[in-house]
């Protein structure tokens, strides 16, 4: 049985930030930098995720996650946060650019560090993630992250860039990560004014017109704002 997300070596003893998809190592003169998305987590603690881990659910997600294969990250977070999180998997997959080796969406995971979207967990898991506060404060979520950010800046090179998506209103993500990757740490400014379920709302239009955000540096941001105008239909 393969061990728990947790219990893995860490990317550095791995050799390489894991993935499935094969790109180039480095872009060519005139090709957009490398980019990879680092995806908030879902609470492991909440209602949703008590669903899944409940002997009593019957759908097939609860199953599986209880079961000895287990589900994808991505649609375990998914599933317990529902449009949000959907929507930074959707605009993740979509417009990554990673390099070789490494995942175009890479999940916080309280304790475990960043893990591709693809990783495979099962219930033991999820319990463990909910024993780990999202705090930076906390050296068991805070060692693990920047252990991973440090490898994920020697997979993008000077050039890559990794995109937060996530709030930066708090440190508990940005301070762990920009540790490492510095001024290749950047965010939308479309995030913003805008509360969760207004930014997953927004990264599926994205998605769906094929358009990508603007990025900045998250170093200097301003990350309060006026609330932008509600999203209408479409």
């Amino acid at each position: 049985m393969d061990p728990a997300p947790a219990q893995r070596p860490s990317p550095a003893a791995r050799g390489a930030l894991p993935g499935s998809t094969a790109r180039a190592a480095l872009p060519r003169d005139g090709e957009a930098p490398r980019r990879v998305f680092v995806l908030s987590p879902a609470s492991a603690a909440g209602k949703r995720m008590a669903l899944l881990l409940s002997p009593r659910a019957a759908f097939p997600l609860a199953r599986a996650v209880q079961g000895p294969e287990g589900a994808t990250l991505g649609e375990v977070f998914r599933f317990a946060s529902a449009l949000y999180f959907r929507g930074k998997l959707a605009y993740a997959v979509a417009f990554g650019r990673p390099p070789l080796g490494c995942a175009a969406a890479l999940v916080i995971a309280p304790g475990a560090g960043l893990l591709p979207a693809s990783a495979r967990v099962r219930a033991d898991d999820l319990r463990a993630f909910a024993s780990v506060p999202v705090d930076g404060r906390d050296r068991r979520f805070r060692e693990p992250l920047e252990r991973d950010a440090r490898v994920l800046a020697q997979e993008l090179g000077t050039d890559g860039e990794a995109v937060l998506l996530g709030s930066i209103a708090t440190r508990k993500y940005v301070d762990p990560l920009a540790a490492a990757l510095a001024h290749r740490l950047r965010f939308p400014p479309a995030f913003v004014g805008r509360g969760d379920l207004s930014r997953g709302g927004f990264l599926l239009r994205a998605v769906r017109a094929g358009v990508e955000l603007e990025y900045a540096p998250v170093a200097g941001a301003v990350v309060h704002g006026p609330k932008p105008p509600r999203l209408g239909k479409g």
